[in-house]
């Protein structure tokens, strides 16, 4: 994993930020009328991922600007798209290539902003294995999770060592990434993340061998995007939205220890080892920019994915982009 820029902390740093979350800054008085009501569906369980989010609520950045922002785990993290295209929701937290694919389906949504504007998928293999190189996985169990995207990946991977989909064993590990490769029912899992499998691995000992998506033949993409109905791009509430999250992540980058208290504070139970080694390794990976947008990325990615089969049609980046409020 490639963590030369990450920020490193000491666990006393991090316990002492949850204990400064005690003082969390006080909220700023109201607008007049209250504030306005925004819906946020997550695409997953809350975890470090989402700490800007959870910061800027903790540190009243929503507050200030007049909104009151409902945070949603989903019950199915397929959903969130799907509710928010059906106006069940404001915005939903998605990932880049699911929304090259809805859109291809004909959702209504386009993405309005960032939170992660890199990759953070890979292919994860034990070095106990003998996996050394994308071509030592020949003959090899491959775990996946999803079908279709995680294929495309691999099929991608594979081919820069001459090797196809029909030289590996495809194993369905039902999101069990780290636990496979522990119980040794697969030799590499393509979809593990490189703030939480790798962790996993560390703290029970094991030393894992990544393969990074964008350096085997797969174009570069936004991990976590911002989503919304094409058709709402106006409304005024989500530039606020995406706004007070860029002010969530300087927050976090800035304060790592602090933002780390308020992350906690509401939920204990996610100050645990794996956590904080994944909010550790998380700060270099959230956008600077969150409203910001390459169309030519979006482009690439499009003509990726119609070439791997995936969508019907490649289009223009700016078919998946709105800039909101404008």
């Amino acid at each position: 994993m490639d963590r030369g820029n990450a920020l490193t902390f000491s666990r006393r740093a991090l316990l002492a930020g949850a204990g400064a979350a005690a003082a969390a800054l006080a909220l700023p008085a109201r607008a007049a009328g209250g504030p306005a009501p925004l819906r946020l569906l997550l695409d997953w369980y809350i975890n470090p991922n989402h700490g800007p989010i959870l910061v800027a609520e903790k540190i009243g950045a929503f507050a200030r600007r007049g909104l009151s922002v409902e945070i949603v785990e989903p019950a199915d993290p397929n959903d969130p798209p799907k509710l928010v295209a059906a106006g069940q929701g404001d915005i939903a937290l998605s990932y880049q290539p699911q929304l090259t694919m809805q859109v291809d389906q004909g959702l209504p949504l386009a993405r309005i902003g960032v939170l992660i504007d890199t990759p953070i998928n890979m292919l994860l293999a034990l070095k106990d294995n003998g996996i050394a190189a994308i071509a030592d996985l020949k003959g090899r169990k491959i775990g996946y999770s999803v079908g279709g995207f995680e294929d495309a990946l691999l099929k991608t991977m594979l081919a820069t060592a001459g090797l196809a989909l029909g030289d590996v064993e495809l194993v369905n590990v039902n999101f069990a990434l780290s636990q496979s490769l522990l119980a040794g029912t697969a030799d590499a899992v393509i979809g593990a993340y490189r703030n939480y499998e790798l962790n996993i691995l560390a703290i029970e000992g094991k030393s894992a061998m990544p393969f990074f998506v964008e350096e085997y033949g797969v174009p570069l993409y936004d991990e976590l995007i911002f989503v919304a109905r094409r058709d709402v791009a106006a409304d005024p509430r989500l530039a606020l939205f995406l706004d007070a999250v860029q002010e969530g992540v300087a927050f976090t980058i800035n304060k790592p220890a602090e933002a780390w208290g308020h992350f906690v504070a509401d939920r204990p139970q996610l100050a645990d080892e794996l956590n904080l080694r994944a909010w550790a390794d998380t700060m270099n990976r959230f956008a600077h920019a969150t409203a910001a947008a390459d169309t030519t990325r979006y482009t690439a990615f499009s003509a990726y994915l119609h070439a791997q089969g995936l969508i019907g049609t490649a289009r223009p980046g700016g078919d998946y982009l709105v800039r909101p409020g404008g």
